[in-house]
């Protein structure tokens, strides 16, 4: 059985495809790439058994319906070195050959019906999320995961959905991103769950969003999630444990309320990270008399002292905060953004705000440490 395929679109699934195969395992084949084409569409699949994705290319050439498992890290490193537009793909009963141009290479095969099903989106009630939206979600809340914690919940992002909205959340315990959108629900009225989506799921639908303009299509069941966007699609395991209430730890009020420039507050940031070393990570805000004055020293490296003027002439307030948290935070906003600091006292969780779609909490650390 034959096919021909575009080149540079069977590299970009291999490439998104990819993300997913494990580079440990036990189970051997699921270093594999499942191929299927019919009907003139090639789909590949991907799996770790906990998360899987399924991708689309339409438009190939094919001889009949065609089944393979492809390695992957080979294929990638064939299809990245190849220069002609096409590539040519012929299954046998023990190998996969793959030709382009003058290049030939001859891939041994395994048996496709061992591999693992990866599910296809079925579902007639769903919600409806903007591709540009969703995408800076993820990338707003994704960073706030903790990922080695015992408590399971806390790898993963929470998705809190209705109607005509949608929130995701994510947590360490000592920071805490939320970030909000608007959505659609499609079908029957929706009362989901508000699952927990582990981190490698979320770093996938990120990476699948290729057109802004595009919508992403989100079914939640009872222990998986099912997300379409464009030619892919992804379903993953909802991580268990619960996720904690995390609007309780949201100061509601606060003392001082501070507007502040990204770009020049990211920088100062940065500056005050370079003085700092694994013993003594704190570094010293101090907002007082119309500017902001970052403090930080190390017994083996040295100090540092970083100004930026603010609007805020009010008392001294100095915090003690762990610069990378704060940094994380500015680094996943434009540099002409505004974001709005309130702060109630040294000990208090302070609170960014942009606009009403993205909060971000941070716990400042204690001097006795």
């Amino acid at each position: 059985m034959k096919l021909h395929c575009h080149r540079p679109a069977l590299t970009t699934a291999f490439q998104v495809v990819g993300g997913v195969v494990p580079t440990r395992t036990p189970k051997e084949i699921l270093r594999s790439v499942k191929l299927q084409a019919a009907g003139g569409t090639v789909t590949l699949t991907g799996t770790d058994t906990e998360v899987g994705i399924r991708y689309e290319i339409p438009g190939v050439e094919a001889e009949g319906d065609v089944t393979a498992l492809l390695p992957a890290a080979r294929m990638m490193s064939i299809l990245r070195e190849l220069t002609d537009e096409g590539v040519d793909l012929e299954i046998t009963a023990d190998a996969v050959w793959v030709r382009s141009g003058s290049s030939e290479f001859k891939l041994a095969a395994a048996d496709p019906a061992e591999f693992p099903e990866v599910a296809a989106f079925q579902d007639s009630q769903y919600h409806v999320v903007p591709g540009r939206g969703l995408r800076e979600m993820i990338r707003r809340t994704l960073f706030a995961t903790d990922e080695e914690s015992t408590r399971y919940a806390l790898g993963g992002v929470l998705v809190e959905l209705s109607g005509d909205a949608i929130a995701l959340a994510a947590t360490d315990s000592r920071r805490l991103a939320v970030a909000k959108s608007a959505c659609r629900a499609e079908g029957a009225k929706l009362e989901p769950p508000h699952p927990v989506v582990p981190s490698k799921a979320m770093q996938l639908i990120e990476r699948s969003i290729a057109d802004d303009d595009e919508e992403v299509w989100l079914a939640v069941h009872q222990n998986d999630v099912v997300v379409r966007s464009g030619a892919s699609t992804i379903s993953s395991q909802l991580v268990q444990g619960r996720f904690p209430r995390y609007a309780d730890v949201i100061p509601r009020d606060s003392n001082v309320i501070i507007d502040l420039l990204v770009g020049p507050f990211h920088s100062a940031v940065r500056q005050a990270q370079i003085v700092t070393d694994e013993e003594s990570r704190g570094v010293d805000f101090v907002f007082g008399n119309g500017k902001l004055t970052l403090i930080s020293q190390a017994a083996d490296v040295g100090q540092s002292k970083i100004e930026v003027p603010i609007p805020y002439d009010g008392d001294e307030l100095r915090i003690l905060f762990d610069p990378r948290f704060v940094a994380d935070f500015l680094r996943v906003l434009d540099p002409e953004q505004q974001v709005r600091l309130h702060l109630i006292d040294a000990e208090s969780a302070a609170v960014f705000r942009v606009e009403d779609a993205y909060t971000y909490v941070v716990m400042p650390l204690s001097r006795d440490r």
